[in-house]
């Protein structure tokens, strides 16, 4: 299966489980570019468009860029939001059109020195890339514990790739002003919320034996944790961003 259709069965749990991104790593992402109702943002690999919505929301024009089509079906629309069907290594916009090139949860996934190379056509002078992922914080006990059953399920190293992709981004040399940041993010979630988390992940098990094993250990994890009924995912958002030079 290739990486644009990974999440095709897994779409509405995406939709309905995966966190939100906190005030502050949208902050980050907007501070110096101007008035955000001026911004044009390409959102690579928007997914769901769980950052689309976001970003749309703080007044930005927002290009979602999205090439599984169960994935934009499952999105909720927004006025500021325009999806569009094409990839980030090959977006279709034009030549130094928006001020903000962002992958939110998706940056792995690429071809990264093709979808790098798209960033700077796309970009603006002046203008800045960035990653934004929710990883877990396993500082936390509930967190960790879920972590460990993640792992001992896990059917690739998707994890590492995310790391290593944040590498490989901030060393591109094309890049000025380079950063990377983390701040806190935490969602509350019921058991039914996390058995869906896990199945719109990608390299657990969705059906069959073996998922069925994953899922009752969810639920004896929630079941030891849970407080109401609910439990809290604490969550660290890297936000790798750099900028393009003026010209």
């Amino acid at each position: 299966m290739s990486f644009t259709e990974r999440f095709s069965g897994r779409a509405g749990d995406y939709a309905a489980a995966r966190p939100s991104y906190p005030d502050a790593a949208l902050d980050v992402l907007f501070d110096g570019l101007g008035e955000p109702a001026e911004i044009t943002v390409a959102d690579l690999g928007a997914g769901t468009g769980i950052s689309s919505r976001q970003l749309a929301a703080r007044g930005a024009l927002v290009l979602a860029i999205e090439p599984n089509q169960a994935m934009r079906d499952a999105a909720e629309p927004h006025p500021r939001v325009e999806w569009i069907t094409a990839s980030a290594e090959h977006t279709g916009l034009g030549e130094a059109s928006v001020d903000l090139a962002a992958a939110f949860q998706a940056f792995h996934w690429f071809d990264q020195p093709k979808a790098l190379s798209e960033m700077v056509r796309i970009l603006r002078p002046g203008g800045r890339a960035a990653l934004v992922y929710n990883e877990r914080d396993e500082s936390d006990l509930f967190t960790a514990a879920y972590g460990d059953v993640v792992r001992k399920y896990a059917t690739d190293d998707t994890e590492r790739r995310r790391a290593d992709g944040i590498e490989v981004f901030l060393a591109f040399d094309a890049w000025v002003a380079k950063h990377r940041i983390e701040v806190r993010n935490q969602y509350a979630l019921d058991v039914d919320g996390v058995l869906a988390r896990a199945r719109s992940t990608s390299y657990l098990p969705k059906a069959g034996p073996v998922a069925e094993d994953l899922h009752r250990e969810i639920r004896a994890l929630v079941g030891r944790f849970a407080r109401d009924g609910r439990v809290v995912m604490a969550m660290r958002t890297i936000v790798a961003y750099a900028d393009v030079g003026a010209g």
